[in-house]
């Protein structure tokens, strides 16, 4: 039996993705100049940047002109299904996201930007229960922690939702969504998730800062009111390999 020795690049990337891994380079700190890898003995310019590139791809670290090539921040963020649960009541002042971290103490942030009144399309409408075309509020959202861009969403919601809830207005819902909903008398019951997985597209690769070839989890998650109607679709894409997605104590009889 013949073994082929790895490639050098690939031997280099294994070995500084074990330092990684080991805690020898710490979030946020700047791995070695190329040049200073080749005077070390690590291989030729050509190894160890085929080596960086390669890290890079797999989520280990981010790359960018004048800052070096960083360590990833690669924590696992715990997101149970019960962080709902405690947004529900009016006048609070964090949403799911932020008392999902908070309560790891994480610095949870949620960038907003302005909503869009539309025409529902046909994927969105089937969601809703609504017919295609009918009006929409959809509003678009950046999960951070720290500065870092850990999922971006996108929320739908019935025209007469969104005005009700004030949720048509631009900048953040102090408190979250949920809460604003059950402030304007509506009643948001229960929920819906489903999870999948895929590879990132080039736009969740550049939006996310993780390699091409870090999975991406998509949840669509449904909210329904006390009657069953439809009142929010919300789609969240993040990085797999920074979420934990808790779905603990869920019963088992109906």
């Amino acid at each position: 039996m013949v073994i082929v020795a790895a490639p050098k690049w690939r031997a280099l990337a294994d070995k500084i993705a074990a330092q990684i891994t080991e805690g020898q380079y710490a979030p946020g700190e700047e791995l070695p100049h190329i040049r200073a890898l080749v005077a070390a003995g690590e291989g030729s310019g050509a190894t160890v940047h085929r080596a960086y590139q390669t890290l890079a791809a797999e989520g280990y670290v981010t790359s960018s002109r004048g800052h070096g090539t960083v360590v990833r921040d690669r924590r696992r963020i715990r997101v149970p299904l019960s962080r709902y649960g405690a947004v529900l009541a009016p006048g609070g002042t964090m949403g799911p996201w932020e008392s999902a971290t908070a309560a790891q103490g994480l610095s949870g942030g949620m960038k907003v930007l302005p909503p869009e009144r539309l025409k529902a399309p046909a994927d969105i409408a089937a969601a809703l229960s609504i017919s295609t075309g009918d009006p929409v509020v959809r509003r678009d959202r950046q999960a951070t922690i720290g500065a870092d861009v850990v999922q971006i969403q996108s929320a739908w919601y019935p025209l007469d939702v969104a005005t009700a809830a004030g949720l048509d207005g631009p900048g953040k819902i102090v408190g979250g969504i949920l809460g604003a909903m059950v402030g304007a008398g509506l009643q948001p019951t229960e929920a819906d998730e489903r999870v999948t997985a895929w590879v990132p597209t080039p736009a969740e690769v550049a939006a996310l800062s993780i390699g091409a070839t870090v999975p991406v989890l998509l949840v669509e998650r449904v909210t329904r009111d006390q009657t069953g109607r439809p009142i929010e679709v919300v789609r969240i894409t993040g990085a797999a390999d920074r979420l934990e997605l808790i779905y603990d104590r869920l019963p088992l009889t109906p």
